[in-house]
């Protein structure tokens, strides 16, 4: 746990609202219709929120729990079965993995860096860390968990009743808890705080080399990258549709058909829509706004080197693919084109006319600012044991009237 006592040091600050806000000074890119933030390092201290700070002992419990497929709906899955970590804590399919006997829908988005962000998964539709895990470990392509199960399995675990009573001063395992320590393992344990591109904004010019540096100064200018990949993040956290592609995955694969068209109808289209669509729409489930379909909340560029394939299907394998897809202007699909009568695409996209040495320095620069990648042995997580009998009452008599936790106590005494 290096990086936790690293960081710890630095942890435990109050959770800033206006976090965002700290890119210092304004840059104009070439074409920009508007003001963005400058590329910014990461503020430290890592931010918190004041009822869940980062402690030791919580991050610990949290990297067990991460791993611990107990949090999932038949006990098969964990958090680091999508996020693993050697595949930049993401998943390295274009489509990532699902619930046994299912496929999952979108990819699967690297954890890392995940403490500065305000908006999770490609919808962003969850705004914390402490609400992200349970939305996945509980949607029902992912982990399919339900609430009583998973508390019930880590309140038979003698290990989880301990560690639980010391970090949050309970009696039994509460489920809520498990989530805030999850959060707390991921600020604390797999955020960069010191990468080659903190280094250089920090004033250390010798951190990024001469072809990232170019690559960096087409990111702002040229490219436009930095329109919407922009502040500490490298991420507004807005929304845009850029033509991607249908994933082929859809075409192909009757799963994963199935696992669109009920995803479509469960988040509540209007029956012409679910019969006609054959994309994913993207923000439209959340707001169903016309306005919105096809668009995805900006992936941030921290850590991007591990974590291929790319946009929020996995439609591109590498850098080189999407820096193409951008030279060109972005691309068409049936939300930008016309074919249900409206047109989505972001209008900020245009052919760059990048040549093959600026494209190749802007892929230079985004592996270079990945920095080191975060390796971490995966733990082995506790068993489910029955706890010890005490006299009088046997611990499956205590079970049925709800005392196994008290005599667990008695018996300790």
């Amino acid at each position: 746990m290096k990086v936790v006592r690293k960081t710890l040091s630095i942890l435990a600050a109050p959770f800033v609202c206006g976090l965002f806000a700290l890119g210092g000074t304004q840059v104009w890119a070439e074409g920009d219709p508007d003001v963005d933030p400058a590329l910014a390092p990461l503020p430290m201290p890592i931010p918190a929120p004041p009822d869940n700070p980062i402690t030791e002992a919580k991050v610990e419990l949290g990297k067990i729990l991460f791993f611990d497929p107990k949090l999932t709906g038949d006990a098969s899955l964990s958090c680091g079965d999508c996020h693993d970590p050697k595949q930049g804590w993401g998943f390295n399919d274009p489509i990532s993995r699902g619930y046994p006997g299912t496929v999952h829908w979108r990819n699967s988005q690297t954890v890392v860096n995940g403490a500065y962000l305000s908006k999770f998964f490609w919808q962003g539709n969850v705004g914390s860390l402490e609400k992200q895990a349970p939305t996945a470990n509980k949607g029902a392509v992912a982990g399919n968990g339900e609430n009583d199960v998973m508390e019930s399995r880590l309140r038979q675990t003698p290990y989880y009743v301990e560690k639980f009573k010391e970090v949050w001063g309970t009696e039994k395992p509460i489920l809520h808890h498990a989530w805030m320590a999850i959060a707390a393992f991921e600020r604390g344990a797999l955020t960069q705080v010191d990468s080659p591109l903190d280094r250089y904004l920090n004033g250390d010019k010798s951190a990024l080399s001469e072809k990232a540096v170019k690559g960096k100064e087409l990111f702002e200018g040229k490219a436009n990258c930095i329109e919407c990949h922009n502040g500490p993040t490298l991420s507004d956290e807005k929304y845009y549709n850029l033509g991607v592609p249908r994933p082929v995955e859809w075409e192909e694969s009757g799963i994963n058909t199935i696992t669109y068209r009920w995803e479509n109808y469960a988040k509540g289209v209007h029956e012409k829509m679910y019969r006609d669509w054959k994309d994913d729409a993207g923000l439209y489930y959340s707001s169903k706004r016309k306005q919105d379909i096809g668009k995805f909340r900006t992936q941030p560029l921290r850590y991007i080197k591990y974590t291929p394939p790319y946009m929020h299907a996995g439609q591109f394998f590498t850098l080189e693919e999407v820096i193409d897809f951008y030279n060109e202007g972005g691309g068409e699909n049936e939300f930008t084109d016309g074919t249900h009568g409206f047109k989505n695409k972001t209008p900020i996209l245009k052919p760059l006319n990048l040549t093959d040495e600026e494209k190749e320095a802007l892929v230079v620069f985004l592996e270079e600012i990945s920095g080191e990648e975060i390796k971490m042995a995966v733990p082995e997580v506790p068993k489910i044991e029955v706890m010890p009998d005490v006299p009088g009452l046997t611990q499956a008599q205590a079970k049925r009237i709800g005392l196994e936790m008290y005599l667990s106590n008695l018996a300790e005494n």
